[in-house]
């Protein structure tokens, strides 16, 4: 594949078998790739955010993400009694989908169980690394939570956490129980999810009646479905795609794709290494190809609108002559080069992914150095992304994208940066220490701390940045719905309406 022409090839259309849609109110999503697991601990997953987050599993509290302002969801309201310690006031009268009340002792088992080392819960590892959590139950419907080192922000991470009745046990469940307005009907692994409204919810009752979610992986296809009025929803589909202004819709999401580098092993623990990957990427090449050309550069792991954000630290220029001086540089050094390294990427991930993919590895042999590409289904490829990774003692970069709508950079710099972090392949005292000091800094000096772990992280090379992302759906036209930031990681069906 030459990857300055970007040449992307059209997907034959197949004839699909899906439900046929049993009542007006019912919908049908089709998604680009399927579930592994539907634990409500690891709804920070994209894939199973957009089915489970805040349908089936609610969370304490909700982002606005139209305007920033952090609303009420299972609590009502929260406040700050100082050590690090805040007051949660639940919400009364809510029950989970078994029947049973909701109440601050399922909030303090929903935090043990998140927490745990025994599950590995991605919540838990990805937005409260790093802290201990202990808790207060003041009655039925308080509760006190305090975190050590203090969060500013508690209320907001706990946006995050969803809430499973104390009943549970310390194992992924097959049957998560929640307090939302849907229950989980049925789930026919490699065939579809539906997801039922159930009666008794707290809140308002939605219009939806049933969401059937199937799964395909090819971009056009999966387009195809909506205008043939096989499917309601497509929330991913390729910018080659979304050509009619009736159905299809471009938004600002809040994904940053990159290159984690497992900088701990030979050579990538070479910085020289780490500086010729980026310096080897011609990112300019994938605008308006393979990549949207209203994508931009990415020089943070966040969006640029992050809190603390430097959009001056820009990243390398492409340049191969330079790349592969810093190669044969290290060479010279003793400095293992020619050993091969994997490039690991997520299938379905985003549209055109396997493209890009082919693409990067091509440009990091021309530096001279040996990489083998190897596309992954998502339960086999985060594997790979996770603690403890199945690469082993092989050298390897995993492309990922990761999602910070919540404006923060404690949503993302622990778990992706410290020594500890759940998907951390660099482990430096300084950046470990800046992210330490960063989390519990409060006010004005909270976005000049992270903008010192952003420096941090820009000085090692890390990573290897890529694009902050443009997302494409389809709706159809019956629906009264418009995606938005937070659409790729999570999809409410409250927030459909029927024309």
């Amino acid at each position: 594949m030459n990857y300055r022409t970007g040449l992307l090839c059209g997907a034959a259309l197949l004839t699909l078998s899906v439900p046929a849609f049993a009542a007006d109110t019912d919908i049908i999503i089709a998604l680009n790739e399927e579930l592994e697991t539907v634990e409500p601990c690891m709804t920070s997953q994209s894939n199973i955010g957009r089915v489970l987050l805040q349908n089936v599993s609610e969370t304490l509290t909700e982002l606005n993400t139209e305007d920033g302002k952090l609303m009420p969801r299972l609590a009502e309201s929260w406040e700050d009694m100082g050590n690090g310690t805040w007051r949660f006031h639940l919400r009364p009268g809510v029950t989970f989908s078994d029947g049973t009340a909701f109440d601050a002792a399922d909030v303090v088992h929903s935090i043990e169980r998140t927490t745990s080392d025994q599950l590995s819960c991605e919540i838990g590892a990805k937005f409260f690394g790093g802290m201990k959590l202990t808790t207060n139950v003041v009655d039925d419907t308080t509760v006190e939570i305090t975190s050590d080192p203090a969060q500013p922000i508690l209320p907001l991470l706990f946006s995050t956490m969803t809430m499973v009745p104390s009943e549970t046990p310390m194992e992924f469940t097959r049957n998560p129980v929640g307090t939302g307005p849907y229950v989980l009907a049925e789930w026919n692994a490699g065939q579809n999810i539906i997801l039922k409204r159930r009666d008794g919810y707290w809140g308002e009752q939605p219009a939806v009646t049933q969401a059937t979610y199937v799964f395909r992986s090819d971009d056009a296809v999966r387009a195809a479905m909506v205008a043939a009025g096989e499917a309601d929803i497509v929330p991913l589909i390729s910018q080659n795609d979304a050509s009619n202004p009736k159905t299809d819709f471009s938004y600002p999401n809040s994904e940053t794709t990159y290159l984690r580098i497992d900088s701990s092993i030979a050579p990538l623990n070479d910085i020289r290494i780490r500086q010729a990957l980026n310096m080897a990427v011609d990112r300019a090449a994938f605008l308006g190809t393979l990549i949207p050309a209203d994508a931009s550069i990415a020089t943070h792991m966040t969006p640029p609108t992050a809190l603390g954000a430097d959009v001056d630290l820009g990243v390398p220029p492409f340049d191969v002559e330079a790349a592969k001086k810093l190669v044969a540089e290290a060479k010279a050094d003793g400095v293992p080069v020619d050993q091969e390294i994997l490039l690991i990427g997520r299938l379905g991930n985003y549209p055109n992914v396997t493209e890009v993919m082919e693409a990067l590895q091509q440009m990091f042999s021309e530096t001279g150095l040996n990489v083998k590409l190897e596309m992954k289904e998502v339960a086999e490829w985060v594997k790979y992304y996770s603690k403890p990774f199945a690469a082993g003692e092989q050298p390897a970069m995993v492309a990922a994208m990761h999602d910070n709508n919540r404006g923060d950079p404690v949503f993302s710099m622990y778990f992706k940066y410290a020594c500890d972090g759940l998907q951390s392949g660099i482990c430096d005292e300084e950046l470990n220490k800046d992210i330490a000091v960063a989390t519990e800094t409060a006010g004005d000096g909270r976005a000049e701390a992270w903008r010192k772990v952003f420096q941090r992280a820009h000085d090692l090379s890390a990573d290897v940045f890529l694009f902050h992302m443009v997302g494409f759906s389809r709706v159809s036209e019956r629906l009264d719905f418009t995606p938005t930031i937070a659409t790729n990681s999570e999809l409410q069906l409250a927030q459909i309406k029927f024309k």
